[in-house]
């Protein structure tokens, strides 16, 4: 299917490691121009040189996205290199464990401000030129805002509020025609799952245990299959699709567990 992204110039926040190089990745092969934003430039360059070597379109910008101005320099950047900019991922963040009972009042807004206030300055710094081009928003979300997992009350937070900012910023852009959706992860295998992992107890077999459970070919979700819902959540074919928080999970999320024994 024809996405009709050629050219189309698209911010995607951590593009370059995980989830995000996934999004980069598969948006250039759609010929969009993926425009990576994330704080080291040694990973932004080597996701560019990878996608430019299989022919595709990228630019980066090195910026700290928990630093406001940074947000708003990446996107003063992205206007004066394209002059225009038609679509915006919300992606980059991190499971950093700060719990209830082991955090503190400091971890929790440096968390939040790793997760979630990103995710609205770049829309605010990005809104008057998705207003022109009429663009889209697709934020990356976890399904710990749904399910809990323990010791990551700030993640959690975070994860709940992209969930409320996506049906909030659905209503609020209606009348620009601006389309706002999330796409909600469960478990997907990336360098930060498998630094996550390694700080468990017996990691291989914890992670044996997750897998049984994923009820769709027991198995984890890769980048590539996150990075084709948000494609489409970004293109015109879905053209009457807004406000929605779309699971791509292998049924992790909400099937039923028994069904997985």
């Amino acid at each position: 299917m024809n996405l009709n992204l050629q050219d189309k110039i698209i911010i995607v926040t951590g593009g370059a490691k995980g989830i995000g190089e996934g999004i980069s990745t598969v948006l250039a092969a759609e010929g969009a121009i993926p425009v990576i934003i994330g704080r080291n430039e040694e990973d932004n360059l080597k996701t560019v040189d990878a996608i430019r070597a299989a022919g595709g379109q990228v630019h980066q910008f090195v910026a700290e996205l928990t630093q406001p101005d940074d947000c708003k320099r990446a996107v003063e950047q992205t206007l004066a290199q394209f002059g225009r900019i038609d679509g915006l991922v919300n992606n980059a963040g991190v499971n950093d464990g700060v719990g209830l009972e082991n955090g503190s009042y400091e971890g929790f807004l440096a968390s939040l401000h790793k997760n979630l206030v990103h995710y609205y300055l770049m829309a605010h710094h990005a809104l008057p030129a998705l207003k022109a081009s009429k663009g889209a928003i697709v934020n990356i979300g976890s399904k710990v805002a749904e399910t809990g997992q323990g010791n990551t009350s700030a993640y959690a937070a975070a994860n709940g509020g992209r969930n409320a900012l996506t049906r909030e910023w659905a209503v609020e852009l209606l009348p620009y025609g601006i389309r706002v959706n999330c796409v909600v992860v469960a478990e997907s295998w990336t360098p930060l799952y498998a630094s996550w992992i390694k700080t468990l107890p017996n990691p291989d077999e914890k992670l044996k245990q997750i897998v049984s459970k994923i009820p769709l070919e027991h198995r984890m979700t890769t980048p590539e299959e996150l990075a084709n819902a948000v494609a489409f959540l970004l293109s015109d074919k879905s053209s009457h699709t807004t406000g929605q928080l779309i699971h791509v999970d292998g049924g992790y999320t909400h099937l039923d567990r028994s069904i997985t024994d």
